[in-house]
């Protein structure tokens, strides 16, 4: 039998109404706006280009540091020396010096809130596998492969430039997605609006996170800026069940990229809504069944299929089912052997798993046999035999 692959309209989606909303019209050189409670890209613009992240590659350094105090290799209240590397980082500083010792959790709010390069430095060389911050980030860029971030590439620990230190903006949004769901008790520090160290640096004292007062769900991540990367911000943003993720660099301004940050949170969440389009185990289509002792087997979603759609519009959601078939007997109540592959207008394609909707036995001699004649007639194109 030579499998091949089989497609099927699946009407109840075509039936339902949907709606396109305009796609954003960023500025920004490359952006990436996720939906992260139903994992729906709403927003993808060079979003795999390798680009200088600047501060924003801060975020790497601290999920590092998030692993190393949950397996028991770093501690809050530890206490780091600062080496004259680290004291010699110019740009947003902790203004540290070699005389300090400087507890983990204060470093941590130096990096997050104040955006520290010495802070930044002084945890890379408590972890780096050879006392280094060059270690340190060769580390981080092989955590990173590991994390599915295939366009990251670091040359130190805190965004400074350097040739080769890059990073696309979907990476860092692979990135932000994980700080919030592997580290629930660290988040709330990318919170804070301000944080002050040891009565140093008046002058660096809020954090520059445009959005943390504006009273729109916003809770994080990380801001960025050089001259050559521009303005450039990794948010994050919650309203009710709802979590946006997004990811914007290129910018000209600050102004910019703070007007550009709200205007992508109000979208977000003013023009697509959760709709459930299936619910678990309703059958929405079939396969055909080789050698079993049906013909077919039904096809149900395993859970609810609850996708995000854009709010108003007078076009029908296009969606097929896609399996390679027929499916060769036996097939187990609840085994994955279809897609559902989804179309939004205006959105990028979403797949979702389908399940035999019951279990199908191999069939017995009759069945074999009618199943290899007909094999037989149709490879020398004399039909099919009459029903045993």
């Amino acid at each position: 039998m030579l499998n091949s692959f089989r497609y099927a309209t699946l009407a109840f989606v075509v039936a339902l109404t949907a709606i396109p909303a305009n796609a954003f019209d960023t500025s920004a050189r490359a952006a990436y706006v996720l939906d992260q409670s139903t994992a729906t890209v709403l927003l993808a613009k060079n979003a795999d280009e390798a680009l200088p992240p600047a501060s924003m590659s801060k975020l790497m350094t601290l999920y590092v540091a998030f692993e190393a105090l949950r397996d028991g290799r770093l501690s809050l209240d530890e206490r780091l020396p600062v080496s004259q590397h680290a004291m010699s980082y110019g740009g947003s500083t902790m203004f540290l010096n070699t005389t300090d010792r400087v507890r983990v959790e204060d470093l941590l709010r130096g990096i997050i809130v104040l955006s520290g390069n010495d802070a930044c430095a002084v945890i890379a060389e408590a972890l780096s596998p050879d006392g280094t911050e060059a270690g340190f980030a060769r580390f981080m860029t092989k955590r990173a492969e590991l994390m599915g971030m295939t366009q990251s590439t670091f040359a130190n620990s805190n965004g400074w430039p350097a040739a080769g230190h890059l990073m696309s903006v979907h990476d860092l949004a692979i990135l932000a997605s994980r700080l919030i769901a592997d580290f629930p008790e660290y988040y709330p520090l990318f919170a804070e609006t301000e944080y002050t160290f040891d009565g140093r640096a008046p002058s660096n004292t809020r954090n520059r996170n445009p959005l943390l007062r504006l009273d729109i769900g916003a809770d994080g991540l990380k801001t960025g800026h050089t001259a050559e990367a521009g303005y450039g911000l990794v948010g994050s943003a919650k309203q009710g069940d709802r979590r946006v993720i997004f990811v914007v660099t290129g910018l000209e301004s600050e102004t910019r990229r703070a007007e550009e940050a709200e205007a992508i949170v109000n979208w977000s969440f003013r023009h697509f809504a959760t709709k459930t389009i299936a619910r678990a185990n309703a059958p929405v289509a079939k396969a055909e069944v080789w050698m079993g002792a049906k013909q077919s087997v039904g096809l149900v979603p395993a859970e609810d299929l609850n996708l995000l759609l854009p709010v108003l519009s007078d076009k029908r959601i296009k969606a097929e089912v896609v399996y390679d078939g027929p499916i060769n007997a036996p097939i187990a109540k609840g085994q994955k052997i279809a897609e559902l592959v989804i179309k939004p207008d205006e959105l990028p394609e979403i797949r979702r798993p389908l399940v035999a909707a019951e279990g199908v036995a191999i069939g017995g001699f009759v069945v074999r046999m009618k199943t290899a004649a007909t094999m037989l007639l149709e490879q020398f194109g004399t039909g099919a035999p009459e029903a045993m």
